[in-house]
């Protein structure tokens, strides 16, 4: 009995120790598996059978799954805000470089703002179709013919019956070397004929726009009546032309403004002294029209020579510094009225107007008659006055 009782307590003492350490054991091998739960899923963290472990484990799951849902909203949330903070720069910079560089058309409007006190209404729309400046210099897009097309520039005639009022007998010049002394023997009706043509040489120089144009215009007055002289060509003036348009769509004083350019213009009659004539002039083309109305204005500058070589040094107070050249279109009916003049006063005050109608005679056929008055009719009377009555047939009128 007392070796039973001993052996009990042997083992009691024995056994409660080791349960000790196995049970310290397991409570720290616990709370290393606590920590090291890593579940990748919800459903994982079911199986486990003890309440306070699952529990562990749920909370490992959710709180690691919180995290990257934080993280994941903090990087979306960046992103967005990165995103927003780059369009608003990028509507500024928009905005700015508006301000900086303005549209054409916030260009356009700035200068209608500025030209206000004399627009009436905006400018048409050109239509290839209506507008008679568009089709005599392709300035619209969709009316471009490209390079090198040989077109009529100034009107084709040809006028059998020319007669003046005063025949220029003794042509002068303020130059002594290009004054006539033999007086000549003319009639007082000649025949003139025209002919003008121009082709682009270039085309859409900046972007969709500015066209260089080439032209040459030649016109003789010929003395085929006067048989006693074996019928001499009287005048011929030559007239090569380099021109620079512009496309341009404004309105002012109730026209529109369709073209803008510079020409480059030299005349001459190719003649020796003392009957030669010549001179070289820079231009500025301005064109406006409405409806079957147009009008072209020229200034020019006389691009100066020297006095010895100078034929006809005073040209300019008689043949003038500008003219202005209206068209009109009725039915079948095409009417131009040129004005030219000195723009001086005084005994500098001269001018020039000229007057031509082509009407229909037959199919295709048609006739011209043509008035002038004033000045300069050709260069070797460009100081010479009278007036001159033609009539003949149109070939090709401006429009």
């Amino acid at each position: 009995m007392l070796l039973k009782r001993f052996k009990e307590k042997t083992i009691t003492r024995a056994f409660f120790p080791i349960l000790g350490g196995l049970l310290s054991s397991m409570s720290f091998a616990d709370t290393t598996e606590k920590a090291s739960f890593q579940p990748s899923s919800a459903q994982a963290c079911s199986g486990i059978l003890s309440d306070a472990d699952r529990l562990v484990c749920y909370d490992s799951y959710f709180k690691a799954h919180q995290d990257n849902l934080s993280d994941s909203l903090q990087a979306q949330s960046a992103t967005v805000t990165t995103n927003a903070a780059f369009e608003a720069s990028a509507r500024e910079m928009s905005v700015t470089a508006q301000q900086q560089a303005p549209s054409n058309q916030n260009l356009k409007a700035k200068l209608a703002r500025s030209l206000h006190f004399i627009y009436s209404d905006d400018a048409s729309p050109m239509n290839a179709n209506s507008s008679l400046l568009d089709s005599r210099w392709e300035l619209s897009p969709q009316s471009k013919l490209g390079t090198w097309n040989i077109r009529a520039y100034k009107p084709v005639y040809a006028l059998p019956v020319f007669w003046t009022s005063d025949r220029n007998e003794l042509p002068h010049s303020a130059n002594p070397d290009n004054t006539v002394t033999e007086r000549q023997n003319l009639n007082f009706t000649e025949s003139k004929f025209q002919l003008s043509l121009k082709t682009k040489a270039w085309e859409n120089i900046f972007g969709d726009n500015g066209d260089l144009w080439l032209a040459y215009t030649q016109s003789s007055r010929w003395q085929v009546y006067n048989s006693e002289d074996s019928r001499p060509f009287r005048e011929t003036n030559y007239e090569p032309e380099a021109s620079l348009m512009f496309r341009t769509n404004y309105n002012v004083l109730g026209l529109d403004g369709r073209l803008l350019g510079v020409t480059f213009n030299h005349q001459s009659n190719g003649k020796a002294d003392p009957f030669s004539r010549s001179w070289n002039r820079v231009m500025l083309d301005l064109g406006l029209e409405r409806g079957n109305f147009a009008v072209m204005f020229r200034p020019w500058y006389r691009i100066s020579e020297d006095a010895a070589n100078d034929n006809n040094p005073d040209i300019e107070n008689y043949v003038g510094r500008a003219d202005l050249t209206a068209f009109y279109k009725w039915n079948d009916n095409n009417f131009s009225l040129m004005l030219r003049h000195s723009l001086r006063s005084g005994e500098d005050s001269h001018g020039a107007v000229q007057f031509d109608w082509t009407f229909p005679i037959k199919g295709k056929l048609r006739g011209q008659l043509q008035y002038f008055s004033g000045y300069g009719e050709s260069l070797i009377d460009y100081n010479h006055r009278a007036n001159y009555i033609g009539v003949g047939v149109s070939l090709m009128d401006w429009f």
